[in-house]
């Protein structure tokens, strides 16, 4: 060991080394005395002198394990001062790596018991877009955006006040006038009197989240297309509308709008087209009604516009709603341009008016439907006003519907059949038409139930039941000799033909009844053929190849394309009863019958007159080149065994001679 390394030694073991130094000279203090002690009398100076020395040394080292005791003492309190500071320096230096974490991911502020900021960090002045000096000095109100109401300020004043955390969502606006949300937590510093000093507010963005919020509430309230409000909010401003009534006397009104014949806009120029014409219809919309109004799309092509006021009587909001109506519906009528197509397309609407506060809803939108319906049912591109009828006919159709939906499990329809005579005044065949004979109401009309079947739906499985049982007459009727030439005309709706099985039903009815195919014929409108023509005429092909036959049922009063109406495999055109019903009354009915016969004429295709009544009719139509006829002065429609005693008027015959 060098003295060096033993010098340091010490030096670090010094109380240690002085008390095992004072302990050995405890040692020897503690022999000499004895020897002083028990030595012999006669050395008595010597024994004095090792007393002395002894207790000398006794004095030396009880001082010196004081001394041992003060440096390790000395030497804890210094370890435990240098212990401090190293924990002291831990401290600051995580104390700085928070700042600087805070100060990358927090804006902070400082203020004092007043509201005044005294310290920011940097986070805080970009936010903001001011400046520290801008900033340190003044209260929070320099960013105060005016969203909040004072009370939400004055709950955290009161909070924090009371030495409480307060937590919450504030927006602000920022120097250059754009709006930030952030989260803020204000923490308050207690002084020695118990009351805050200090307040840091410790603040997080959070714009971005409230802008998703936002777009979140209002794509969940807005149509996505328009960006007009959904049913959802329409239902939400109505409720508001009524409840205004307590406090604005007098009336508002509930519009229901609908788009007449809307779906052949997608069908011919697709989707994308009809998208564009509800975004270019919002925009007239926009520009017509005021600004106090409001606009919703119901759906589809539906629109329900909400009136606060629109008078103080009835006849004012009356008149008044009227005028915005027809304003409207003349703004819809313009043309449209798509994609370089003009299209033109007209409106309908509905009206109920409402001037109380117990009003409810859902019945006012309901009202404004039933509304919609008469205008549509009415001739469409009209307005329409509901009255307290109109619900009840709605009700009675609702419950027709319910009963007609049993009609066929109860037996309750039968099939009628109205002769159909050649010139000869010989039965060549009849029409079926369906009668329904209800347990409460009796025989109910064919014009009241079968629009209630076509727009249900009924008119399927009610047009399959008509089918089977006109094919089961057939295959009876072939077995008799002077029936087996005698044929079955069957309506067919729109909805029937447009059943991708249409064909296959046909077909297998016709194969269980073993029914002979050249006996049925299948009668449609023109209306049938303003859709899918091309598929539909792919259909009566098909069929026309196994000796089904076909029938354009009240020619005349629809539209049919000439181009069109060439290439359809049919076999007669029937003259509409309307036009022969006006035979001697009008001529342009004349001229229209003799030129639909003239068109048959060119077409090599039957001609049928419905609702022949007189002998003038018939004897008119007959000198005119009619061939086939049909109407009560032959025959009212039988029941199937009320045929065996039919017997036709000859007599007919001999007057035209």
């Amino acid at each position: 060991m060098t003295m060096h390394t033993f010098v340091s030694f010490v030096r670090k073991n010094s109380a240690n080394f002085i008390f095992y130094l004072s302990t050995f000279l405890f040692f020897v203090a503690f022999l000499l005395i004895s020897l002083a002690l028990l030595g012999n009398n006669t050395l008595q100076s010597a024994r004095f002198s090792v007393l002395s020395v002894g207790l000398l040394l006794a004095v030396v080292a009880l001082g010196g394990v004081l001394v041992a005791s003060l440096l390790s003492k000395s030497r804890r309190a210094i370890q435990q001062c240098e212990a401090n500071v190293e924990r002291l320096k831990e401290y600051q230096r995580k104390h700085n790596e928070l700042r600087l974490a805070l100060d990358a991911h927090a804006i902070v502020a400082v203020t004092n018991a007043r509201g005044v900021i005294t310290e920011v960090n940097d986070k805080f002045c970009t936010i903001s877009k001011y400046s520290r000096d801008e900033l340190i000095g003044h209260t929070h109100s320099i960013i105060n955006s005016g969203y909040h109401h004072p009370d939400y300020f004055h709950d955290l004043w009161e909070t924090i006040a009371g030495g409480e955390v307060w937590n919450g969502d504030i927006c602000n606006r920022a120097k250059d006038g754009s709006i930030y949300w952030v989260h803020s937590t204000i923490v308050p510093l207690i002084g020695a009197n118990g009351k805050p000093e200090q307040y840091i507010s410790i603040r997080a963005d959070i714009t971005s989240r409230k802008k998703a919020e936002a777009k979140a509430q209002t794509m969940a309230l807005h149509d996505e297309l328009t960006g007009l409000p959904n049913r959802y909010l329409m239902r939400d401003r109505l409720a508001h509308a009524i409840n205004s009534k307590e406090s604005q006397p007098g009336y508002g009104a509930v519009m229901m709008m609908d788009l007449d014949h809307f779906k052949e806009v997608n069908d011919t120029l697709g989707h994308a087209a009809g998208d564009e014409l509800l975004a270019q219809i919002t925009n007239r919309l926009a520009n017509t009604v005021r600004q106090t109004d409001t606009v919703a799309r119901f759906g589809g092509d539906e629109f329900v516009f909400i009136l606060d006021y629109v008078g103080a009587d009835l006849e004012k909001a009356t008149i008044n709603t009227n005028k915005i109506c027809e304003t409207l519906r003349l703004a819809l009528t313009e043309p449209y341009d798509l994609g370089g197509e003009q299209v033109e397309i007209t409106p309908s609407i509905g009206v109920v008016l409402f001037n109380s506060k117990y009003d409810i809803a859902e019945e006012l939108v309901k009202q404004a439907d039933i509304a919609l319906y008469n205008a549509k049912e009415s001739g469409r591109n009209q307005v329409c006003f509901f009255n307290p009828e109109m619900q009840q006919e709605v009700i009675e159709k609702a419950l027709l519907v319910r009963d007609l939906r049993q009609a066929l499990d109860r037996n309750e329809l039968e099939l009628f059949y109205q002769p159909v005579v050649n010139k000869h005044l010989e039965i060549s065949g009849f029409e079926a038409l369906l009668r329904w004979f209800h347990p409460k109401y009796g025989k109910v009309s064919p014009d009241k139930f079968i629009p209630l079947a076509e727009k249900s739906g009924l008119i399927l499985p009610i047009g399959q039941w008509v089918l089977e049982q006109a094919c089961k007459q057939l295959a009876e009727w072939s077995k008799e000799e002077h029936k087996k030439d005698w044929r079955i005309a069957v309506n067919v709706s729109a909805k029937q033909l447009t059943q991708d099985d249409f064909v296959s039903t046909i077909e297998q009815v016709l194969n269980q009844t073993n029914a002979p195919a050249n006996q049925l014929s299948l009668e449609l409108t023109e209306s049938v053929l303003q859709e899918n023509i091309e598929q539909t005429i792919n259909k009566m092909n098909v069929l026309r190849k196994i000796g089904v036959h076909f029938s354009l049922d009240d020619f005349g009063t629809g539209y049919s394309s000439l181009s069109y109406l060439k290439r359809l495999p049919i076999d007669n055109l029937k003259i509409d009863k309307s036009f022969v019903d006006d035979l001697f009354d009008d001529q342009s009915d004349v001229d229209i019958i003799r030129t639909i016969i003239d068109l048959a004429r060119i077409l090599e295709v039957g001609i049928v007159a419905e609702g022949v009544e007189t002998p003038e009719q018939y004897h008119w139509l007959l000198e005119h080149g009619c061939t086939y006829f049909q109407g009560y002065l032959f025959s009212k429609p039988l029941a199937l065994n009320q045929l065996d005693n039919l017997s036709l008027d000859t007599s007919l015959l001999e007057t035209g001679n």
